[in-house]
């Protein structure tokens, strides 16, 4: 309970700085789990991170904010699925991912660690539904076996 209190202010707090910061700022480490768009590009989080996109043409855009808040409610799960949100509500700064992506209005997308889109929606899903999407996943799904059979080796 602890941890999923600590990530959820983590979340929050990355998440309003995010907001706040210019969108051109200094690329933060890998290990944020949730980040402006900025000059980062998908190709830094091939095999390493599952990207998941959240697009606006502003931060009051309602569907940006109440996905944001189902996002940092349960950081903890998408973490435990090497997922990293990568935030843009500047169309005029053109950023490489929105460049690659081309959004139209407010758009959620969910990429696997091989880049490919698993998911692409106009409207915010609940955690729950994103973290289904990504337990069917082959790759996850062998994840979670590697990690099974490693806590049953001695």
């Amino acid at each position: 309970m602890m941890r999923r209190t600590a990530l959820a202010l983590i979340g929050f707090f990355t998440l309003t700085a995010g907001i706040g910061a210019a969108q051109g700022a200094e690329t933060p480490s890998l290990d944020e789990p949730i980040r402006p768009a900025g000059e980062t590009t998908l190709d830094a989080f091939l095999w390493l991170k599952r990207p998941l996109l959240v697009f606006a043409d502003n931060p009051s855009d309602p569907r940006y904010v109440q996905q944001m808040q189902l996002i940092t409610e349960r950081l903890d799960a998408l973490v435990d699925r090497d997922v990293v949100v990568i935030t843009d509500t500047d169309p005029a700064a053109r950023s490489p991912i929105r460049r690659a992506m081309r959004p139209r209005g407010f758009m959620l997308m969910q990429l696997a660690k091989d880049g490919s889109v698993i998911i692409r929606k106009a409207s915010p899903w609940d955690v729950r539904e994103i973290t289904r999407s990504i337990d069917k996943q082959p790759l996850r799904q062998q994840e979670v076996r590697d990690r099974r059979d490693a806590l049953r080796e001695p």
